[in-house]
């Protein structure tokens, strides 16, 4: 894995992570859900709701992408 891939990884997971826990948090606060259905449903609206990232090498090098739910598009990061 290069370098970029690391830190693509790193930032998907932060961010899965950070959603996750957060939405976890919510869930048991605010639903009546009990069991394994709070990390379950937390699981899945984390997945669906963190932004993607992806290294890519293009004809300049590699460089890394994001895609989220919320933006149009692709953006490229520094």
């Amino acid at each position: 894995m290069t370098k970029l891939q690391v830190r693509a990884f790193l930032y998907q997971l932060g961010c899965f992570a950070i959603l996750f826990i957060s939405i976890q948090f919510l869930l048991a606060k605010y639903t009546n859900l009990t069991g394994f259905w709070i990390p379950f449903t937390a699981f899945v609206v984390g997945t669906i709701l963190s932004p993607k990232f992806q290294a890519a090498k293009t004809k300049d090098g590699e460089k890394l992408f994001m895609s989220w739910l919320f933006i149009k598009g692709i953006k490229e990061i520094g």
